[in-house]
Order: structure tokens, then C-alpha cells, then sequence
């Protein structure tokens, strides 16, 4: 039977970890670090020539607002890959949607999972949360079970990702990295192909 406290206690000390700056973190973040990362899964094309890295909470409401235009952008572009880089700074229901989706990333339906939790209105709660993913005929049994399975990659990823934002100097969600030059706060379509295209340049 699924049980949130599963979510929550699986990552116990890394959970901790990926909400506490690493205060002894080099500021110096290698590109392979942002947009190599093994257990980072990807939309849009996995062969793109861009890579866009957003930094982002399921909870953040700038971020469900540009969601769409984001994976717009993408889609047109047909090009750019893009890593959703989980970044839960609105505390610990954050954390559980991004294990659920990053869980989810297991079974193969990943970008189900985003697309359903960022269309979500409001604060997210543990129930609003399984309720939405489950409507989607997704077993959060079967998510608990890909979560324990995968909990020390899920853990170390949300790690890094908090690491690398702290170390960008961002203040806040969304931000973006794209090639060479980090972009904190919201792009909107303009520019963001702006910034795929100066990537490109």
C-alpha cells in the first residue's frame, strides 16, 4: 500500500542535504555538471545541439505560468534538449512531487508527470499531489516502489541540483542555464529563443 511517508523518509539526511546550501561548494560549476548529469532525465530532443537547464519548483507559480510556453519553445524548435531541474525551495511537499515525478521518470512517464503537476493551481499537498497523478492512471504504488529502487540517485540529483543553483547565485525559481550564461528569473518566449540562439552563436 502507498504510503507518503515512504516520499519523505527515503531520502532522510539527503533530503536535508538538497534544502541546506553546501556552504563549502567551489562557485565554479563545470557544464558537464549542469547538462550531463546521468540521473537528470530529458525533454524535448535528446540529441539537441542546446541544452536548456531550468531551475524550477512544482509549487513556484511562475514557473506553472511558463511551463507551457517553455515546452512550446522546445517543440518548435525541435533542437533543444531541456533538463527540469528540480530545485524544491518551497520546502517538503516539494520535495515529494519532485520524487514522485523523478519516480515516475522510472516507469516512463516522466513528462506526464511535469505536465500534470505544473498545470496544478495552488499550494500542492501530499493528497492533491497523488490524487492528480493517479487520475493520469499512474500507480503511486508503483512510483513508491521506483523511488525506493532509485532513492540514492533521486537523492544525489536533488542534491546537486540545489548545489548548482547555490552556486549560480540564484535567488529564486524559475532560472535557466543555457550554454554559457545563467538567466535567473523568468524568460519568456522571445526571450528564451533569444537565448537557445545566442547558445547556438
Amino acid at each position: 500500500m502507498f504510503d507518503r511517508r515512504q516520499f519523505f523518509g527515503l531520502t532522510g539526511g539527503a533530503a536535508a542535504l538538497a534544502l541546506i546550501p553546501d556552504t563549502t561548494l567551489s562557485r565554479t560549476v563545470t557544464a558537464d555538471e549542469v547538462f550531463r548529469d546521468k540521473d537528470a532525465p530529458a525533454l524535448g530532443n535528446p540529441e539537441g545541439d542546446v541544452t536548456v537547464a531550468e531551475y524550477f519548483d512544482y509549487q513556484c507559480s511562475w514557473c506553472k505560468k511558463i511551463h507551457p510556453d517553455v515546452m512550446d519553445v522546445i517543440a518548435q524548435d525541435g533542437n533543444v534538449r531541456l533538463l527540469m531541474k528540480d530545485w524544491p525551495v518551497f520546502g517538503e511537499v516539494s520535495v515529494f512531487a519532485a520524487q514522485v515525478a523523478l519516480g515516475a521518470a522510472q516507469m516512463g512517464q516522466y513528462r506526464t508527470v511535469v505536465d500534470t503537476l505544473m498545470g496544478m493551481t495552488g499550494r500542492l499537498t501530499p493528497d492533491s499531489v497523488t490524487a492528480a497523478v493517479e487520475k493520469q492512471g499512474i500507480a503511486m504504488d508503483d512510483v513508491a516502489a521506483a523511488v525506493r529502487a532509485h532513492n540514492e540517485a533521486i537523492s544525489g540529483l536533488l542534491t546537486r541540483n540545489w548545489n548548482q543553483a547555490t552556486a549560480f547565485g540564484f535567488r529564486g525559481t524559475p532560472s535557466f542555464v543555457i550554454g554559457t550564461t545563467s538567466y535567473p528569473g523568468v524568460l519568456d518566449k522571445k526571450k528564451l529563443r533569444e537565448a537557445i540562439a545566442a547558445a547556438r552563436g
